[in-house]
């Protein structure tokens, strides 16, 4: 049994480590969905400002390029970290698969191990009740 039990540790490692990742993973989306969110806050500050004054008008277009340009930076993270995500996903999943099929392979050969031990018991107690019939 000592082989499925490192086979199981090895395999849970393995599902912790790709969790951790996939947490990390996660909070650099959530970062950049913030970021998303900061830049068209601003960008809706700054047209505020500049239908309130003339002179911030001048800028509006500049910054408006400016702004465009920032978000589509930011989409394209987003959507390169939501890709990484679902790639850790699927390999979170196997990970799980894998550990199941090794917790099940340990669980069989239990389950094995405890009906020869049945057996073997069984097989004695036959051997002592025959030999106490030929006895008598």
């Amino acid at each position: 049994m000592a082989w499925t039990d490192s086979l199981i540790k090895i395999s849970n490692y393995e599902v912790e480590t790709l969790q951790k990742r996939l947490a990390e993973i996660t909070d650099r989306r959530t970062a950049y969905e913030i970021r998303l969110a900061v830049i068209t806050a601003e960008g809706e500050h700054e047209i505020a400002n500049a239908q309130a004054s003339a002179e911030a008008g001048w800028y509006l277009v500049g910054y408006r390029a400016g702004l465009k340009q920032r978000k589509a930076d930011t989409h394209n993270l987003i959507e390169q970290v939501s890709a990484e995500e679902r790639g850790a996903r699927d390999a979170l999943a196997e990970a799980f698969e894998a550990l199941k099929k090794y917790e099940q392979v340990h669980e069989n050969r239990a389950i094995a191990a405890r009906k020869e031990v049945a057996r073997l018991e069984t097989a004695e107690l036959d051997e002592l009740g025959l030999r106490r019939a030929s006895a008598r």
